[in-house]
C-alpha cells in the first residue's frame, strides 16, 4: 500500500513512533485484548485525534489521510489499495489497519505485500506506530507480531523492518519478533536505517 510517499518518510520507518518499547516478552501480558482491524465508518473522530496526536511530533498517524478529506474517500482509498487498485505513483499494494483494544485505538501499522526502491532501503514491508498515551504497554511487539502473520498470509516470505539507528525501542521491538540485522543505510539529511530481516 501507501509508504513511499512523504508520509511514510515522515513515519520514517517501523515503530518511529513508539520510541518508549521496552521488553519484548511484554506482549502477551500486557495486550491480550489488542487486535488489527481495517478502519470503519465510526471510527473518524478517534482516527482524526490519533493523526493529530502524531503530528504534533512530527509524525503521521493515517497515511494518505489529510484533515478534512471526506472519510467515505479516504476508507475507499484503503480499500483500493488492499486490493492493488487506483494506487497512487510509486505506491504499492498493501492494508493499512488500526490496532484496537477493545473500542479504542492505540496505533496502526501498515502492512506492504511487495517492496519498491524505497521500500527496500528505508520503508520495508512493516510499519507501525503507537499512539502516545498507550505507549509502554507491549502494543508494538503485539502490534508487529499480528503484521507479519498478516505478511504471511499475504504471500511474503521473508519480511524486511527497518526503523532509525537512534530508536533503540523499535530495535528491541524487531529483534525480539526474530528480526536479525542485515545492514546500515545512510542517506544525506536523514538519520541513518537499520534493515531487519525476519524469515
Amino acid at each position: 500500500m501507501q509508504g513511499v510517499g512523504s508520509a511514510e518518510r515522515t513515519v520514517r520507518g517501523l515503530g518511529s513512533a513508539d520510541r518508549a518499547v521496552q521488553g519484548a516478552g511484554r506482549a502477551e501480558r500486557l495486550a491480550p485484548g489488542l487486535r488489527l482491524r481495517p478502519p470503519r465508518p465510526e471510527d473518524e473522530a478517534a482516527f482524526a485525534a490519533a493523526h493529530q496526536a502524531l503530528a504534533a511530533e512530527g509524525f503521521t498517524f493515517g497515511l494518505g489521510y489529510e484533515p478534512g478529506k471526506p472519510w467515505a474517500i479516504y476508507l475507499k482509498e484503503l480499500e483500493d489499495h488492499r486490493n492493488g487498485r487506483n494506487l497512487p505513483a510509486r505506491h504499492v499494494p498493501g492494508t493499512f489497519l488500526v490496532a484496537a483494544v477493545g473500542q479504542e485505538i492505540v496505533g496502526r501499522t501498515s502492512v506492504r505485500f511487495m517492496l519498491n526502491d524505497f521500500l527496500a532501503t528505508r520503508g520495508g514491508h512493516i510499519g507501525y506506530a503507537v499512539l502516545p498515551q498507550h505507549r509502554r504497554r507491549g502494543y508494538a511487539t503485539e502490534i508487529l507480531r499480528q503484521s507479519l502473520i498478516i505478511a504471511r498470509a499475504a504471500g511474503v516470505g521473508r519480511v524486511l523492518v527497518t526503523c532509525d539507528e537512534d530508536n533503540a525501542g523499535s530495535r528491541i521491538v524487531i529483534e525480539s519478533c526474530g528480526g536479525v540485522l542485515d545492514s546500515v543505510v545512510n542517506l544525506d539529511g536523514v538519520p541513518p536505517v537499520l534493515r531487519f530481516w525476519i524469515d
